[in-house]
């Protein structure tokens, strides 16, 4: 290990714990279903959230060039904390927008730039060949955190008796993260260029310019999109997981006496818990699982189907009335998205030129959000129509039939 764990390395790894500690998220769903909230109006409302963070994205670039990058992850978790009290103050589906907007401003603000910090600060101490180790080891934190915030998430919910306080606890991690990237030494802020908001329009044609480059090309289209639909599905399905272990939770012959906001906390968070302690170790273990396969292409390609098939079963379990089963199988297509996402990384690398990866590469999170909030909304209306299972396995069937318009076959990769 050719880096040195020096004060600023604990720094950046105590950054991913504390951002990590989002208490809220393994009961969002069930919080805005206690506020009276359909099915369709979350999917609405988590669409919402996706497709504002691509686009506002592009102008908090802008404004982080005139900012620096510390005073744009502050401004980040300065939005993040304002999310945080409109949804404890919010009621009513207009307020949820607020918040959700606000929310999707923080993400703006926030996504590449502490990655780019630590990747500043390694060129100056002439520890760049190690960048993935050393960024291995803070998102390991990062995961570590995932998994403890369920654990105090679900003690939260029991000891208020409601899931509304989650959000006020929230502010806590984030107030201390924000004081933390205060005392980030100067030199990662990046260099500072005057702000000039006629660049916003001038890189929104740039990225039309890179998508148009980016599909007019099969190979990179199919390439980026057998990536992207999957991540798009996953983003979709993940957070109605909550209704599903609720129904547990109630149909369990335990704390009978308890309400039962605190019968199904106590479950969501042991199997949120487990859910990133197991997905960490797929992510670990991605490059086991794609040498079971003749090549990278048909690892995207077969996981796709193992991953909606797992969606199928999960909601036809569900359907059923089995949860406990239903369960186990939402479980699968979170670890599948764990080991797909180093091989469609990795996948995309082989298959295009280096010159057009970062576009490749961009594109691919455009579209995964696009996919993203086109399948969440569809899954909210599907529920609200037909009920949640069957929601799941139509979903999990559309993915089914879209998939073979993205294989990629050995014959189309490049020598």
């Amino acid at each position: 290990m050719a880096f040195e764990k020096d004060w600023q390395f604990k720094k950046f790894c105590a950054y991913g714990f504390l951002k990590n500690l989002r208490f809220f998220e393994p009961f969002m769903v069930l919080f805005l279903m206690s506020a009276g909230l359909s099915y369709l109006q979350i999917g609405l409302l988590y669409s919402l959230r996706m497709i504002l963070q691509n686009l506002l994205e592009i102008p908090a670039g802008i404004v982080s060039d005139a900012l620096g990058r510390r005073r744009t992850m502050i401004t980040s978790f300065v939005f993040y904390i304002l999310s945080f009290l409109a949804f404890f103050f919010s009621g009513k589906l207009t307020g949820f927008i607020i918040s959700m907007s606000i929310f999707a401003l923080g993400e703006a603000f926030r996504t590449g730039t502490h990655k780019a910090m630590i990747f500043e600060y390694l060129k100056m101490k002439g520890w760049e060949s190690e960048k993935v180790a050393y960024y291995g080891h803070t998102r390991s934190w990062s995961q570590q955190g995932s998994a403890l915030s369920a654990l105090i998430a679900a003690g939260l919910v029991i000891l208020s008796h409601n899931y509304r306080m989650i959000f006020l606890f929230s502010i806590v991690p984030y107030v201390l993260d924000l004081a933390l990237i205060a005392s980030y030494p100067k030199a990662l802020d990046g260099e500072k260029m005057n702000i000039r908001f006629s660049d916003i329009g001038k890189n929104f044609k740039e990225v039309l310019a890179d998508f148009w480059y980016s599909f007019k090309n099969p190979l990179m289209l199919k390439t980026i999109a057998n990536s992207s639909i999957y991540s798009g599905y996953y983003k979709a399905l993940k957070d109605f997981l909550q209704p599903v272990i609720k129904s547990l939770a109630l149909a369990l012959p335990v704390l009978t006496m308890q309400p039962n906001e605190t019968r199904s906390a106590v479950l969501v968070g042991i199997i949120y818990y487990l859910i990133y302690r197991a997905s960490s170790l797929a992510a670990r273990h991605s490059g086991q699982f794609s040498l079971r396969f003749s090549s990278l292409q048909m690892a995207l390609t077969l996981s796709i189907f193992i991953g909606a098939g797992a969606g199928l079963l999960s909601g036809l379990f569900y359907r059923f009335h089995i949860p406990a089963v239903a369960i186990l199988f939402f479980v699968a297509v979170y670890l599948v998205e764990n080991l797909r996402k180093p091989i469609g990384m990795s996948c995309t690398a082989d298959l295009l030129e280096k010159d057009i990866l970062a576009t490749a590469l961009s594109a691919a999170a455009q579209l995964e959000t696009l996919f993203g909030a086109i399948f969440t909304a569809f899954l909210g209306f599907l529920a609200d129509k037909f009920g949640l299972a069957n929601g799941l396995m139509i979903v999990s069937l559309l993915l089914m039939a879209l998939a073979p318009m993205f294989f990629i076959r050995n014959s189309q990769t490049k020598a």
